[in-house]
């Protein structure tokens, strides 16, 4: 009987334990979400280099669609950009309809999303990227506001290629 008791107290106690932890970690991604969005412009031309070896340029600027994982116009990624928004490019029908076809619909615009158009200007995540690449439906890219962190994913020859 006393060992059950303790057996119960001690199963509390971990219970406890993980709910605290829970509770401190759901307040962590809560913070991290808060500063996705609202970066200082500074901050990304300053900390982030392009693939031309160059600070960081605006992909897009006000009052036109903002792009950029943290909507502040610049192709920059984080520890929260899990999609490695890094690619700015010049989209077109093809890419759009490509991307559309695998499940991310950037034509019809949804929530605060604008929807894009051909010419438009916008960060992609490099993966996407890589993946319009192999297809034959990659579109132009802006080499001065495209992060050199893409480099882990696509070469930097490819990208200069596909320079608009």
């Amino acid at each position: 009987m006393r060992y059950t008791i303790t057996i119960v107290l001690l199963c509390i106690i971990v219970a406890v334990l993980v709910v605290m932890a829970l509770r401190k970690y759901t307040r962590k991604s809560r913070k991290s979400r808060k500063t996705r969005k609202g970066g200082s412009k500074e901050k990304f031309q300053v900390q982030h280099k392009n693939i031309v070896g160059t600070s960081l340029t605006p992909c897009s600027t006000p009052p036109g669609k903002t792009t950029g994982y943290y909507r502040n116009g610049y192709c920059a990624t984080g520890p929260t950009d899990t999609g490695t928004h890094v690619v700015c490019a010049v989209v077109n029908e093809d890419f759009l309809t490509f991307t559309k076809s695998k499940g991310n619909d950037l034509i019809t615009p949804q929530n605060s999303f604008p929807g894009l158009v051909p010419g438009d200007k916008w960060c992609l995540c490099a993966l996407r990227w890589r993946e319009a690449y192999a297809e034959g439906k990659a579109p132009k890219i802006i080499p001065e506001a495209t992060s050199d962190a893409v480099t882990k994913y696509i070469s930097k020859q490819i990208l200069m290629n596909y320079s608009a």
